[in-house]
């Protein structure tokens, strides 16, 4: 057994603080922990000692020579530390990483005891209070699912659309990007609200880009809802041309639309790009849809019924 040079076993000293060396060894070690502590991961079935006892504070000092590195070091070439060679901060900075770690261990990963309405919850609550940065959400996320037995994407969809209703489009953004990264939730619907999210935030041209190459390319199956938000993403981006396209190859493969206010929306853009013939054409093919209220109009036609049958009874 390797001993350090005040004869005491490496292993003694770290069970001290309910350490392991995998970091120190030539074997694989846990890759998630900065280089210069990956020698001090918690033993997780180790009878600590508490870290303000005596056997740890006799114990901190010999924890000098075990000094941050960029490398691992084999476990023979740490009598090269000398205790005399040992400083001060290096042993409050690994005695505080200690006591960092086993706070972790207590508390659990995020959400682990919530039911899973509260998780859905605490997730929200946490990517709202995050900074803007894409490695802290996807850290997040990870801890969020690490226990869980199954992949959760009913409850990151809930989650969706909690963010959505508080108008977090670069989240959104962020939280769709990581399931789509570990192979999940790769649905019409998914790739809809990643396209929805992308233009509110500002990034057009990313939205054009993953409806090209993840949809547009199967337009027999793909929802008139979608192709009616990027129909309007083409219209309000100046893309007339790029939404004429899409409109005469949603017709070839032979679907109507089912509304006239995609229609309306083509009439203008054919319009504005002088197509005047186009246009007439396209008024005459679907002038049945004017002749029949609209979703909105019987809305508003049910909303007007109701206040005036209000009004009487009042």
């Amino acid at each position: 057994m390797p001993m350090d040079i005040l004869g005491q076993s490496i292993p003694t000293i770290a069970s001290l603080f309910g350490l392991t060396l995998h970091g120190l060894c030539d074997g694989p070690g846990p890759q998630n922990y900065p280089h210069h502590y990956q020698s001090l991961l918690p033993l997780p079935h180790t009878n600590r000692i508490g870290l303000g006892s005596p056997s740890a504070a006799a114990a901190a000092p010999m924890l000098g020579h075990l000094r941050r590195s960029s490398q691992r070091l084999p476990v023979a070439n740490l009598a090269v530390y000398s205790i005399q060679s040992s400083h001060i901060e290096d042993d409050v900075a690994i005695i505080k990483h200690i006591q960092n770690s086993t706070k972790e261990l207590k508390q659990g990963p995020v959400g682990k005891n919530l039911s899973s309405a509260e998780k859905r919850k605490f997730l929200v609550n946490t990517l709202l209070d995050l900074e803007d940065s894409k490695e802290g959400v996807y850290s997040t996320l990870d801890a969020w699912v690490a226990f869980e037995q199954e992949f959760p994407v009913a409850s990151l969809k809930q989650a969706l659309v909690a963010l959505e209703k508080e108008e977090q489009w670069h989240r959104i953004v962020q939280v769709i990007k990581w399931m789509l990264s570990k192979g999940q939730g790769k649905t019409i619907r998914t790739y809809e609200q990643l396209v929805c999210a992308l233009e509110k935030d500002n990034r057009a041209d990313e939205a054009c880009r993953i409806w090209e190459l993840k949809i547009a390319h199967d337009l027999q199956s793909v929802p008139w809802r979608f192709c009616h938000l990027m129909l309007g993403i083409y219209y309000r981006n100046n893309r007339l041309d790029t939404l004429v396209k899409l409109f005469k190859n949603l017709e070839a493969c032979g679907r109507k639309p089912p509304s006239k206010d995609i229609v309306r929306k083509v009439e203008d853009t054919y319009e504005m790009l002088g197509l005047v013939e186009e246009k007439k054409e396209l008024l005459e093919k679907y002038k049945e849809l004017f002749d029949k209220p609209s979703s909105n109009d019987r809305k508003k036609g049910r909303q007007f019924k109701k206040a005036e049958k209000n009004t009487k009874t009042g």
